[in-house]
């Protein structure tokens, strides 16, 4: 993984680099370093599976979907947790887009984002639909 600046814009980025191979040149094997372009659905699939990866941040997001409004409670009673993690697990949920509301004490409020929620739900049902699977049998 490389981090880059983009010129001019100050906002930094990351992207995985992909190796291809040269041609074999006096029998060394040279390798060349070129940037992948991903699309912005992509991009998106990535960040919110990225907020996804930590199963307490799956159990805020269960907790919050119990809720017909904001949150306005400590989390910290609910998941045994200190409050700066959960804080830190909240600003990675806000930063994905699957929550919204303030999470800087003391206003503390936060619900689901019903837009991003739903988004991330078309995306990931496409990705995971039947059709993709193919008709491999490996096992």
């Amino acid at each position: 993984m490389v981090n880059n600046e983009k010129k001019g814009l100050g906002i930094a980025f990351l992207f995985y680099p992909s190796y291809i191979c040269d041609e074999q040149i006096k029998g060394i094997m040279q390798r060349t370093l070129t940037a992948v372009e991903y699309s912005g659905e992509e991009e998106v699939m990535a960040g919110i599976a990225k907020a996804l990866g930590h199963p307490v941040r799956i159990r805020i997001l269960k907790l919050l979907a119990t809720h017909a409004c904001c949150f306005t409670g400590e989390l910290t009673e609910l998941i045994p947790m200190a409050q700066s993690t959960i804080s830190q697990h909240l600003k990675a949920l806000l930063d994905a887009g699957l929550i919204q509301g303030e999470i800087n004490p003391p206003k503390v409020r936060y619900c689901i984002n019903s837009e991003t929620w739903l988004k991330a739900n078309a995306l990931f049902d496409v990705f995971f639909s039947k059709e993709h699977i193919g008709g491999c049998k490996c096992r």
